[in-house]
């Protein structure tokens, strides 16, 4: 009898559809398609995504929806990545100021210290001995202001640096008898306070300033006791790395902290066995807790704490999703990685962050079949098309692995995805071990959008997808690898002198100064961080002596493997242990996409593959 199969995989970030037909002895492949996946993965909001899927591979196989017999799902498993910062400081700086953005053209070099004034009362000053900082709105032209800044000069005022809010900065100094540290591009110059004492650092073009991004240069400059150096510590980290930097300060500003405790985590094994770590100790600390405990039950976070309400918060969210109690939902895995996340500071003009260490958690819920199962049932009440729910993950795409071309048993597969690291091995005889850890693609993403400080998810992503390059000339690129690519067309006009993302048919400029090389080195730190540790988790997991040296071939599944590095990080991080890896070739023609689909076919029917 010939039936027509679908395979389902729906994964954190993409839904796979591959469809079969099998006659007699024979499978035959006749489509398979991909989309985003809609909602959490293993809840109802992915049916959506999953009818999309099934609408466009049936098309691309010249059939009705209606002519396929038999749908199967993955056990799909909810996987959620959120931060646990290490230290959450929220320091409000009342009465008081700092600019430090960087503008990209400010003038002058060296430290100046006075008052804060307008530019235009400048005339009602009289005899006063005091230095000035002078504020420079943008209705002021620049020729303008250096006259006027010249006849200050000339009437025997002291003017030690200017604030402009305009991009004016050398246009002013070039014009200027006596040179004073300008910093310009302040765009919300209206809330720089007036008649308070006030510093301008500006450094030399390619140095970073020296006195005012260290709390004993501040201390220094405005005479703080201890205490109150302590308080401003916070300032001066924030404006660590810039080229130029203003800080204000009033003396009846005060300074409110306001601290919640990163918190511990509470790991549960069996029977009531429990271990607690801190946030603080780090991620290395917290993952080699996780392994003194074995065989993990569910991780909770110290009650009043951020740990604690990120979990919290993971539970209830979940809850509303899946129907269940958020006390019936446990976790199952989680990967802690160190983490660097920027924090604000109250009392900023210019937004300044500081960059304060953390810990990043991806999460792995444990549940049963029910939430998968619901969306089988629906599915098949929406398309009157029989839907049962597979084996687990990584069994299925381990045989689907088995279809590249080289492959055969003893075999080892690592499934990375948006969400999860999945391993297997299939021995000989045909037996599989598997494991299923949280954390994959997703997280890397997130650990980019928050140590480059982009909160735009989507850039991130793309950051983590192609390599970079910097546009020189409106012909010439500098790669990410040192070499130069050259363009008989012109690169747009708004890429000229920018870091630009290398997408397959466009560039797209980061705004910015960040240097190229930093940003490829967050890139590669937060793949490395995450994929390199997960991978070596994952196959510890599945080799029964735990040792690396036994294993001779992996191959690599799932989205994460089409990166243009991460398979070469792994195949150079593995080759230490003198295994061979590569990423597969499903069916001789997919490449690393579509292993799950394929093999939740292929269990079902257990027949000869023509790929």
């Amino acid at each position: 009898m010939n039936t027509t199969l679908a395979g389902v995989d729906v994964g954190n970030s993409s839904t796979e559809v591959a469809i079969a037909r099998v006659y007699g002895e024979r499978c035959e492949f006749v489509s398979q398609h991909l989309v985003k996946t809609t909602g959490i993965k293993g809840t109802e909001e992915n049916i959506n995504g999953i009818r999309l899927a099934l609408r466009e591979a049936a098309k691309k196989a010249e059939m009705d929806l209606q002519d396929i017999d038999l749908i199967r799902l993955n056990d799909a498993v909810p996987v959620i990545g959120d931060l646990a910062m290490d230290l959450i400081s929220e320091t409000v700086i009342t009465e008081s100021s700092m600019i430090g953005h960087n503008p990209d053209t400010p003038g002058g070099i060296g430290l100046g210290i006075g008052v804060t004034i307008l530019i235009d009362q400048l005339d009602e000053i009289k005899g006063q001995k005091e230095d000035f900082i002078v504020v420079i709105p943008k209705t002021f032209d620049y020729e303008w202001v250096a006259h006027r800044l010249n006849k200050a000069a000339e009437k025997g005022l002291s003017i030690t640096g200017a604030v402009v809010q305009k991009d004016d900065g050398v246009l002013i100094y070039n014009r200027l008898n006596n040179k004073i540290p300008i910093v310009d591009e302040v765009s919300l110059i209206e809330k720089v306070p007036l008649s308070k004492l006030a510093a301008v650092e500006v450094a030399l073009p390619g140095y970073v300033i020296r006195t005012l991004s260290n709390p004993y240069g501040l201390s220094t400059v405005f005479e703080l006791d201890p205490d109150q150096t302590k308080q401003v510590s916070l300032v001066a980290k924030a404006l660590v790395g810039n080229r130029s930097a203003v800080v204000i300060r009033t003396p009846e500003g005060e300074v409110v902290e306001r601290k919640i405790a990163a918190g511990n985590v509470i790991l549960k094994g069996p029977t009531s066995q429990q271990l607690s770590v801190s946030i603080n100790d780090g991620a290395e600390a917290i993952m080699n807790t996780y392994e003194k405990l074995g065989d993990l039950q569910d991780v909770q976070g110290e009650t009043g704490t951020n740990v604690g309400g990120m979990f919290n918060r993971l539970r209830h969210d979940l809850a509303s999703l899946t129907g269940q109690s958020a006390n019936e939902i446990a976790i199952s895995d989680f990967l802690a990685v160190n983490a660097v996340i920027p924090t604000s500071i109250s009392g900023a003009i210019a937004g300044e962050l500081s960059m304060e260490s953390g810990v990043a958690l991806a999460s792995m819920v444990k549940t049963d079949k029910i939430p998968v199962q619901k969306v089988a049932d629906r599915l098949e009440s929406d398309l009157s098309i029989p839907v049962e729910v597979g084996g687990v993950e990584a069994e299925m795409a381990i045989r689907g692995a088995l279809t590249t071309p080289g492959t055969r048993k003893p075999i080892i597969i690592l499934d990375m995805g948006g969400g999860s690291t999945d391993a297997a091995m299939m021995n000989e005889s045909g037996k599989i071990t598997t494991t299923h850890l949280a954390g994959a693609g997703d997280m890397v993403t997130m650990l980019i959008n928050s140590e480059l400080a982009l909160e735009d998810i989507e850039l991130a992503e793309k950051i983590k997808k192609y390599p970079l390059g910097k546009v020189v000339s409106l012909f010439h690129m500098q790669l990410e690898d040192g070499t130069t690519l050259f363009s008989e067309d012109p690169f747009p006009s708004y890429t000229f002198g920018r870091v630009v993302i290398r997408e397959d048919r466009e560039l797209t400029p980061l705004a910015g100064s960040t240097p190229m090389e930093r940003i490829k080195d967050i890139r590669r730190s937060a793949k490395r961080r995450v994929f390199v540790t997960n991978v070596l988790r994952s196959l510890k997991g599945v080799v029964p002596t735990g040792n690396l040296n036994h294993i001779s071939f992996v191959v690599m599944l799932g989205g994460s493997a089409l990166d243009f590095e991460i398979p070469q990080m792994l195949t150079e991080e593995l080759g230490k242990y003198g295994i061979v890896a590569g990423f597969a070739n499903i069916r001789g023609k997919e490449g690393p996409r579509n292993a799950v689909a394929t093999g939740l076919v292929l269990s079902s029917v257990q027949k000869e593959v023509v790929k």
